[in-house]
């Protein structure tokens, strides 16, 4: 199954086209390298997905032949890592402080 595909089916992410930007920009990881939207996945391979504010790493545990909303995601992915991030106003906040 394509990674973007992937990511819209497992309802990580809203919509493909947004799915392909974020591939575009270097901001999904499949098994620690950037991929490309249509980047075959499998079952067993590690994602990483590095939203503004959150870091999730999950490990793909299935994959569906067709698009349903009837498939839970949790049967789809197992996230192993789920970090937030500071937000750059609150770093830059921090930087000043610490001088």
């Amino acid at each position: 199954m394509r990674l973007d595909l992937f990511l819209k089916t497992g309802r990580l992410i809203k919509r493909r086209t947004v799915a392909r930007k974020m591939c575009d920009k270097g901001r999904v990881l499949v098994n620690g390298h950037e991929a490309k939207p249509a980047k075959e996945v499998k079952q067993g391979d590690v994602v990483t997905l590095k939203f503004s504010s959150r870091l999730i790493e999950l490990e793909i545990t299935g994959l569906l032949a067709a698009s349903s909303k009837k498939t839970p995601p949790d049967e789809l992915y197992r996230i192993r890592s789920d970090t937030r991030l500071p937000k750059e106003k609150d770093l830059w906040n921090e930087n000043l402080s610490s001088s």
